[in-house]
């Protein structure tokens, strides 16, 4: 029976708390008024490149509309013009500063849940196929799933303080700017706050639903004569991942795609799954490595470790075939509202967006090609956590552009999320850990698992 250690719940306690100060210092330091938005950015380079960019737009189209014989009247009305954009301008700037904080909470509580999410999804996929090599991990994968209670409580927390427009992360949720947005009133049936939460509810009740009730099947399987938990865990398994497979791909449209919802892509939700799952499969092994090594665990091999650093391998592929996909079929036709989320990110974003690359394709794919280091556990842990860095990374790209624009930089907020929430998964998922013992004892293929040789 696992006990989890003083010094790891005292750790993670000591991550939640640094976070949790950090992610108030944050909000401490957002500006309150347009002019605390102007002073704090003036501070900054980018800040006097974007003023004076703006000020280049206004001055080229006064001399335009000069060199087209325009009327002084018309010139007054221009300055006009300008100056309310100079207001307009100023308040984006306020709502993209108050939102940093907003999003950095929002990206950290978003990508620890996918994790769990994904692990869900794998340990669903392993149930529903009745593989012979995971059953001695199917308690790992339960208690990271756990995670997908306080969790997913966050998540929608942060949705219905968005709802209740405490921040500005969703533009959609704006009534003033849905008035005068054509495309945002024509998907106003789908995007509503009311549907928005009906549908978080669902997913969220769906997802927690299945690991509630396929753990309490699992630990009766245990104490039972018959396979019949077994059985009925196998048919529930199989019917959540339609489930999952179409809520999945729908939580990817409403949590992270709908940030900017002039832009989508048919290929969003594979996108978000590939980055779950890789993200998943990495947390699987790294605990499971971490349990062996404090000697718990015997069973578990090195063809195990070798088989679930594969995954890591294999979705890291996967996650970069579709990244390239989505980005070259968009980026080669050239259709401008489908080519501006690109755009965006190459010129604000160039080191994050072409250096997670490196860290979720190239790094994984250089280090883990060879067989014999698939099975060397630090070897597979370091591999880990470059993409673990990596798909925070690309979690913070897909959301913080559209909600912060170019005001971005890694600092207090974010890196106080990244803490409390890596805090909170870590104390949460090995207390789950310790409720029950570590190893199945009437799986019917638990000794297929014990004998499993790559």
């Amino acid at each position: 029976m696992y006990t989890i250690s003083n010094n790891l719940k005292i750790g993670a306690i000591v991550l939640m708390v640094v976070g949790a100060l950090g992610i108030i210092g944050g909000f401490l330091m957002a500006p309150n008024t347009v002019e605390e938005a102007q002073a704090m950015v003036s501070e900054h380079d980018d800040g006097h490149e974007a003023a004076a960019s703006d000020a280049g737009e206004y001055e080229e189209n006064e001399d335009a509309a000069i060199g087209m014989g325009a009327e002084i009247e018309h010139g007054n009305a221009l300055d006009a013009q300008a100056g309310e954009h100079d207001a307009d301008h100023g308040e984006h700037l306020l709502h993209q500063l108050q939102n940093r904080p907003w999003s950095a909470l929002y990206v950290a509580a978003l990508f620890f849940f996918m994790i769990a999410l994904g692990v869900l999804a794998f340990y669903a996929i392993h149930r529903a196929a009745q593989a012979g090599w995971t059953p001695l991990l199917f308690r790992v994968m339960e208690g990271i799933t756990a995670y997908l209670v306080p969790g997913g409580i966050i998540v929608f927390v942060i949705l219905l303080l968005s709802v209740l427009h405490m921040n500005h992360l969703f533009v959609w949720m704006d009534p003033e700017v849905v008035a005068n947005d054509h495309l945002l009133q024509g998907k106003s049936g789908y995007l509503n706050p009311t549907f928005f939460l009906i549908r978080a509810v669902v997913f969220l009740g769906g997802w927690i639903a299945y690991r509630e009730y396929s753990r309490r099947l699992s630990l009766r399987q245990d104490e039972s004569e018959d396979n019949s938990n077994f059985k009925l865990n196998f048919r529930i398994s199989a019917g959540f991942l339609v489930f999952y497979l179409i809520t999945e791909s729908m939580v990817s449209w409403d949590w992270i795609m709908s940030i900017e919802p002039h832009w989508f892509s048919t290929l969003f939700g594979w996108y978000v799954f590939a980055s779950m799952m890789v993200s998943g499969v990495t947390v699987i092994a790294m605990v499971t490595i971490y349990l062996k090594t404090m000697g718990y665990l015997p069973d578990v091999n090195d063809s195990h470790v070798h088989d679930l650093a594969k995954y890591m391998f294999g979705f890291s592929i996967f996650w970069a075939y579709l990244w390239f996909s989505q980005f070259m079929l968009i980026w080669y036709a050239n259709i401008p509202e489908e080519v501006t989320y690109f755009v965006q990110r190459i010129a604000d974003y160039k080191i994050l967006f072409f250096g997670m690359l490196v860290t979720n394709f190239v790094l994984p794919f250089l280090l883990l090609m060879n067989s014999d280091y698939k099975r060397i556990n630090w070897f597979v842990v370091m591999s880990g956590i470059i993409l673990l860095v990596g798909q925070y990374v690309n979690f913070f790209q897909m959301i913080t552009p559209s909600t912060v624009g170019d005001q971005w930089y890694i600092g207090i907020p974010e890196l106080g999320s990244i803490l409390f929430f890596a805090g909170l998964f870590i104390f949460w998922v090995f207390r789950a850990l310790a409720s029950a013992p570590l190893q199945p004892k009437r799986n019917p293929y638990i000794e297929e698992s014990r004998h499993f040789h790559y």
